[in-house]
């Protein structure tokens, strides 16, 4: 058991990726890859992990459930607004885990009360209260937050966390829900609340930082000065609109600058750049170069002036080790000649670690590109490695491909495809286009049944060479919804047909999901409606 003194020299890293970052619009994931990112999350040792809104939808109520039963190490917490509905929700979604916490919420702020709630203080006092207890009968481990706490009446904000407190809340969040605080007046407040809520010494106090001004980060850490020790962050800061706290900048700006913070936090730093990766392919957002600490140009150094100073001394222009995130130091790797074995080490040298029927996969895919390329980089085995969601090639998946392509007034491209459908038979169709990536959506849409406009496609290299890989990144609008789908091919066509392929399956079992869930309601309700007929009979 930690001493008080620990908790005080600890930082709690919360991560919220799976919630709050999967909220970002165009950042929605599968159950699948939902599952990915969480052993991915207790790999790099977060303390909690706040898996989703059970009450959101079925698939969210799914995804926890499954995440709290079969992820071990951190805490898994579920977001539930404070009503009973919600908060029972949470309980039975995370019934499997061993170490679980119901975080509850409500809004506190002259706005929120009355254009959203239509509520007065004291309403929202007594639902915060009520909730706050009716989650304590179902959790231990209860956190409470004020949605906008920083636009919220400071004496009003102690008024309610000293309730929330006193009913039972064990960490209370503050919420700079839109991003407008600056570090100097975060500091205040957090240091005003330790002085003024009653009973703050029995809690652990959290900041929850949005980026709309770009301060989520500096306010973070400026919540941790003024005393608090629990931060909501998220893997490459994504989340609502600009994003929260980078996960990822946190930690290394505590570590860094050890002498300032003099706080350490547990999670295993060499598997950030390795998360950050998986993340974004997930989601299908490249992480930017410049992006501080996980992005290609974070240690890189093109001016001559910079060079020459880290021939010198490499602490002329760096102040981490790029081994100390898990960034990969060597390009070249292995060829076809390379075993099994190596393989492996390589993947693990740059934070993979597949199960067996994984790594069949990989080295089955490894041996492949091996044969089309002279030499393999680790931006290969990353691609290999993160390239497979088994959601991802249901139902269609695409078994051949042929492309005419020609330029001129009168030219033509045509596409022709081979899709096998799971169910085992095999559909084939060929279609004109504008060119010939276009023609090979054209003939994909045709054989999957749904119209689809095409609102972003992105194909960048993803390893050295004329032989380098490309990936390919496509999102599409269905039904008014959108549908990211990613490829990876030495072909930039075929890894283009793969992306969009990969959109299409999502949007078919989306939309195969709502008619299931339609049907299972009409049902229910023929059910009522007979039921009320021999009740009135």
């Amino acid at each position: 058991m930690s001493t008080q003194g620990d908790k005080q020299d600890r930082i709690i890293i919360f991560d919220t990726s799976l919630r709050d970052g999967e909220q970002a619009p165009g950042f929605g994931m599968s159950t699948s890859q939902k599952i990915r990112l969480a052993h991915a999350l207790a790999a790099l040792k977060v303390d909690v992990m706040e898996a989703g809104f059970p009450a959101a939808s079925p698939g969210d109520f799914e995804a926890v459930k499954t995440i709290a039963s079969e992820v071990k190490g951190p805490t898994i917490a579920a977001l539930a607004r404070c009503n009973g509905g919600d908060l029972a929700a949470a309980a039975r979604a995370l019934e499997g885990a061993a170490n679980r916490r119901i975080h509850t919420f409500i809004a506190t702020s002259p706005i929120h009360r009355e254009f959203k709630l239509k509520m007065n203080r004291d309403q929202v006092i007594e639902a915060a209260v009520k909730g706050v207890k009716t989650a304590k009968l179902l959790c231990n481990d209860v956190e409470f937050s004020a949605e906008d706490a920083f636009r919220t009446e400071p004496e009003y904000l102690i008024e309610v966390f000293s309730a929330v407190i006193e009913a039972g809340a064990t960490t209370i969040n503050v919420p700079d829900t839109v991003g407008y605080a600056t570090p100097q007046e975060i500091k205040a407040l957090f240091a005003r609340l330790r002085r003024e809520i009653k009973g703050v010494d029995k809690v652990v106090l959290s900041a929850h930082c949005h980026d709309d001004l770009g301060m989520a980060v500096a306010n973070s850490l400026a919540a941790v000065e003024a005393g608090a020790r629990q931060v909501e962050c998220t893997i490459n800061g994504v989340g609502e609109r600009a994003g929260n706290a980078a996960l990822e900048e946190v930690v290394m700006a505590v570590r860094t600058r050890q002498e300032k913070y003099r706080l350490h936090c547990g999670v295993e730093a060499t598997r950030l750049y390795g998360t950050s990766r998986l993340f974004a392919s997930l989601t299908g957002q490249a992480v930017p170069r410049n992006k501080a600490v996980v992005g290609e140009n974070a240690f890189a150094h093109e001016s001559g002036i910079h060079q020459h100073g880290m021939l010198a001394k490499r602490e002329t222009y760096e102040i981490m080790l790029p081994e100390d995130v898990g960034f990969p130091r060597s390009n070249l790797v292995l060829g076809k000649h390379s075993g099994r074995h190596a393989l492996r080490e390589r993947l693990k040298r740059i934070g993979f670690t597949p199960e067996e029927a994984e790594m069949d996969r990989i080295f089955s895919a490894f041996k492949r590109l091996a044969d089309r390329k002279q030499e393999v980089y680790d931006s290969d085995l990353e691609a290999l490695a993160l390239g497979h969601d088994p959601e991802a090639q249901r139902p269609w998946t695409l078994n051949g491909l042929q492309i005419h392509s020609a330029t001129g007034v009168d030219a033509v491209p045509i596409a022709s495809v081979a899709l096998e459908h799971e169910d085992g038979h095999t559909v084939r169709e060929a279609a004109v286009g504008d060119g010939p990536v276009d023609a090979a959506f054209c003939a994909i849409a045709r054989v999957v049944g749904i119209s689809g406009s095409v609102v972003d496609y992105q194909v960048r290299s993803v390893s050295a060479g004329t032989d380098a890989q490309g990936q390919a990144d496509v999102r599409v609008k269905a039904n008014g919804e959108s549908f990211h789908g990613r490829g990876v091919s030495t072909d930039i066509i075929e890894a283009s047909a793969l992306a969009y392929l990969d959109a299409m399956n999502r949007a078919a079992r989306r939309f195969a999901r709502v008619d299931a869930e339609e049907t299972v309601e009409d049902e229910a309700e023929a059910v009522d409606a007979r039921d009320n007929v021999s009740a009135v009979a």
